[in-house]
C-alpha cells in the first residue's frame, strides 16, 4: 500500500515540476481507480473482522487482491475460505469482481465459486446494486441467494445442511 500512496505522491509533486510532456505524462498518470483504492484499501483493512486477512500478490496492485475468511462462529466455523478480487479500471462506476476460491456449499456461491450479492451487480431490479457511492467495505454484507439447492436444502433440513456443510469445511477448507 505504501507503495502506491508514495507513488500517487511523488507523481504529483513531479507534475508540478516539469515542462509538459503528453507522452511522459500519459504513461506515468495514476488512474481514478487506483486513487480511490489506495484511501478504500486502508478503509477495508481497518474495517476487517479478526477473522479477515487481505493479502496483495503484489503491492503495486492495488486492483488484485486475495481475501481470507476464517469464521469463528457459524455454520462455517473452522473452515479457511479463499476469495479474489479484482477491481476493473471502470471502477467505481462498475462493481469489483469477486469469486471464491475455495469450493464451500453456501446459498450465495456456487460450488464454482460464483457470488451473487446484488451489489455487485451493475443494474439490480431491487435497486441495491452496484453504484459510485457504494466502496469495498460494502463487500463484507452477504445476503444474496444464488445456490438454490443449498438455500432450498438450509430450509427443509438444517441439521443435515449442517453436516453437508462440514463436510465441504473438511474436504475443501482446511
Amino acid at each position: 500500500m505504501l507503495t502506491l500512496a508514495s507513488k500517487l505522491k511523488r507523481d504529483d509533486g513531479v507534475k508540478g515540476s516539469r515542462a509538459s510532456n503528453t507522452s511522459t505524462d500519459s504513461t506515468r498518470r495514476v488512474s481514478v481507480r487506483d486513487r480511490l483504492l489506495v484511501k478504500e484499501v486502508a478503509e477495508l483493512e481497518a474495517n476487517l473482522p479478526c477473522t479477515c486477512k487481505v493479502n496483495f500478490p503484489d503491492p503495486n496492485k492495488l486492483h488484485y487482491f486475495q481475501l481470507a475468511v476464517n469464521p469463528d462462529e457459524g455454520y462455517y466455523q473452522g473452515g479457511k475460505f479463499q476469495f479474489e478480487i479484482e477491481v476493473p479500471e471502470a471502477y467505481n462506476m462498475v462493481p469489483p469482481k469477486v469469486k471464491c476460491l475455495t469450493r464451500i456449499w453456501h446459498p450465495n456461491i456456487t460450488e464454482t465459486g460464483e457470488i451473487c450479492l446484488s451489489l455487485l451487480r451493475e443494474h439490480s431490479i431491487d435497486g441495491t446494486g452496484w453504484a459510485p457511492t457504494r466502496t469495498l467495505k460494502d463487500l463484507l454484507n452477504f445476503d444474496d441467494p444464488l445456490n438454490i439447492e443449498a438455500a432450498e436444502h438450509h430450509l427443509r433440513d438444517k441439521d443435515e445442511y449442517r453436516s453437508k456443510v462440514e463436510d465441504y469445511i473438511k474436504r475443501y477448507a482446511r
